[in-house]
């Protein structure tokens, strides 16, 4: 699959990374420019965020996708950012993938609208859903007429309780058993630990993963959204530098 020319699947790994939420313009911009440096080969940022509580920062929507597209411009990163409603599609004309949370996997007409486009789609697995739920929401946007879908897997809710979710690593060769679609996995969403983003970064490009998904953030102590599983752009550098030595093994 191609991005605005970045190929994933197919044996072409990327590394999508940026912050959770787009907070200002110095802040997505200097993101941007690091992981750049570092080795990711997309931009993720949220404009939309839809949270739990009402009364959390639920993004800067329109200006937020402004800031993105400024900060595409600034590093050719091609852009990954979440749709919430389809009224908002216009504003997503020049981004390049756009993503379908955990919480919209199942809407339905979502997805039917995503598949009369021609973009890229994030396809992120529910929290509560199998796989075949995941690949029934692919359908919805391919039986459109749209084939372009990344799936990802950021974990789903079990009984445990000491990570944010529960990583299915189980998930990349399996979808890989079933589907042609490129997979990747979001260590930083499946356990919400900023220390554990490393190991399970590692262990998802060993069992074959397409890509990574993580979160990156210039003062996650600050950070308005998510900053407890956000990595600084020097703990980023490392995880993918040894991400990238686990791929070079894996080619031998």
């Amino acid at each position: 699959m191609d991005i605005s020319g970045v190929k994933i699947g197919g044996g072409n790994f990327q590394i999508i990374a940026g912050p959770c939420s787009v907070e200002t313009r110095d802040q997505i911009i200097s993101v941007a420019e690091s992981v750049k440096a570092s080795g990711a080969t997309l931009l993720r940022g949220g404009a939309f965020k839809p949270r739990t509580s009402p009364y959390d920062f639920q993004g800067l929507h329109g200006e937020g996708i402004e800031l993105l597209l400024e900060a595409k411009k600034q590093t050719g990163l091609p852009i990954v950012t979440e749709l919430m409603n389809a009224n908002d599609l216009p504003l997503f004309e020049d981004i390049d993938v756009i993503q379908v949370g955990a919480r919209n996997m199942q809407n339905f007409d979502l997805l039917k609208e995503l598949g009369k486009t021609d973009k890229v789609i994030l396809l992120k697995r529910g929290l509560a859903n199998t796989l075949k739920d995941l690949l029934m929401s692919a359908e919805y946007i391919m039986s459109e007429g749209n084939e372009n879908i990344i799936l990802c897997e950021r974990g789903i809710r079990t009984f445990e309780t000491y990570t944010r979710n529960t990583l299915d690593l189980s998930a990349v060769p399996a979808l890989h058993e079933l589907t042609h679609l490129p997979v990747v996995i979001d260590p930083s969403h499946a356990t919400g630990l900023s220390r554990m983003v490393e190991p399970m970064a590692m262990a998802a490009t060993a069992a074959g993963a397409d890509g990574l998904m993580i979160e990156v953030h210039n003062d996650p102590a600050h950070a308005l959204c998510d900053g407890a599983q956000s990595l600084t752009p020097e703990q980023f550098d490392r995880v993918a530098r040894r991400v990238m030595k686990i791929r070079e093994a894996m080619a031998e």
